[in-house]
């Protein structure tokens, strides 16, 4: 173990990660057939590109469609049109996406397929406003919902009532051709109507739910979007309606298999590896406090687990804005987790976001261990201050110790990996 590099093991477990989540695998698993008439595709999310250019390699036959990804997350396809937009708020590039999808599956007909590729970022890359709306609305429910705090899966099930292409609609829309869905889920528990907002995938939830998240979380949204909400015209698309009854839908990657992969990726390595969950949500800081304290009790007092150990967890956490800093719920998380164990000797970690963009910068996340608040006191930088100010980015980019990956191509959201060796190990 002398010439163990803590650091190099982590990013090599990230890398696996992020490898599980290629959805070739499952894509080309549950390829459907040719139908009689004509293959229509669409897509939307950080991963819609790169799903599209698997599919032209995978489809034999003819098709065409569109698919909207962030800026610079594209991919070459001959037959599939690429728009790019803005994500995390919704842009004009995003509205004339919805419409160029909303068009591509209109006027099909029983003897046609649709395919769409869904990923996370969906929700943000397809701004549609119901009637009664507009695209500032839309933008500024956004803002409203990033800055709330609140879960994903309560996110969408607003996002998906203030919409026209959201919950089911896209694949309303295109009945009655058949609609096969492939998911990369970045929603913890997996519910692909909750993945980009479901535009091909109903669920359940009313608009009274969405009222309920909205005044749960104390959101203040623009009073068109409320007198909307509190509308019979906020009605969301039931999964019983006969449009759907021929539609499929799979989930082609998940974080669930991801944290298997690290799991095995440091077993290969010698190390246990043990998953606490692939559906964490919460306030970023907190469950980086809890995270914190686990991995002390194990290096302090090795319990629950002996050393060395891999603690793996995924979901997505969430962040309540305080200020304007720099940074992302990943780069939030492990800063408030590095003052959780300052001083503690052979802990390191990392915490990432799989499609390799976290929050508002180009890392996807970055690395601590028990002497990173010390390593920012000397650059000048103050750990609590930095967290208080939502501005994690601008600490670890004061150490160099953020990972920067570039985008991944595939989002089953956070990976969080956190290595707890016996202290004679650990480097300092």
């Amino acid at each position: 173990m002398q010439s163990f590099d803590p650091r190099g093991f982590l990013r090599a477990t990230f890398d696996a990660a992020v490898r599980a989540a290629d959805p070739v695998h499952g894509i080309r698993q549950h390829l459907p057939p040719k139908p009689k008439g004509r293959t229509v595709v669409v897509g939307a999310g950080k991963a819609s590109a790169q799903m599209a250019a698997v599919l032209e390699t995978l489809w034999d036959g003819p098709m065409a469609g569109v698919v909207v990804t962030r800026y610079g997350f594209t991919a070459p396809c001959q037959h599939i049109k690429i728009i790019e937009a803005s994500h995390p708020v919704p842009d004009e590039a995003g509205l004339t996406a919805s419409r160029c999808l909303l068009q591509a599956v209109g006027g099909l007909t029983a003897d046609d397929l649709v395919i769409a590729l869904i990923s996370g970022g969906g929700s943000a890359l397809l701004p549609s406003p119901a009637p009664s709306l507009t695209l500032a609305d839309e933008i500024a429910v956004n803002e409203a919902l990033l800055a709330s705090g609140a879960p994903i899966s309560a996110m969408n099930t607003i996002r998906k009532h203030i919409s026209t292409i959201k919950g089911g609609r896209l694949a309303a829309a295109a009945h009655p051709a058949r609609v096969v869905s492939f998911v990369v889920s970045d929603i913890p528990g997996d519910n692909p109507a909750l993945v980009a907002s479901g535009p091909t995938v109903p669920d359940i939830g009313n608009r009274q739910d969405a009222l309920a998240l909205i005044y749960a979380y104390r959101m203040s949204l623009p009073d068109a979007v409320m007198a909307h909400l509190k509308s019979s015209a906020a009605d969301g698309l039931e999964p019983s309606d006969a449009r759907f009854a021929k539609d499929q839908v799979h989930v082609v990657a998940s974080a669930a298999v991801s944290l298997d992969a690290a799991a095995e990726a440091a077993r290969r390595h010698g190390i246990k590896a043990v998953i606490l969950s692939d559906s964490i949500e919460g306030e970023a800081r907190d469950v980086a406090s809890v995270h914190a304290a686990i991995a002390r009790e194990i290096a302090t007092r090795a319990r629950p687990f002996a050393k060395p150990v891999l603690l793996l967890s995924g979901g997505e956490t969430t962040v309540t804005l305080r200020a304007k800093g720099k940074g992302g719920r990943n780069s939030e998380f492990l800063l408030s987790f590095a003052l959780g164990i300052n001083g503690v000797a052979g802990i390191h970690a990392v915490a990432a976001d799989t499609d390799g963009i976290d929050g508002s910068e180009d890392n996807a996340g970055a690395f601590a261990d028990g002497h990173t608040v010390e390593r920012m006191r000397k650059a000048g930088v103050d750990a609590k201050s930095m967290l208080m100010q939502n501005n994690a980015w601008t600490a670890f980019q004061a150490i160099d110790d953020l990972l920067v990956t570039g985008p991944t191509g595939t989002n089953v959201n956070d990976f969080r990996a956190i290595l707890i060796q016996e202290c004679s190990s650990d480097p300092g």
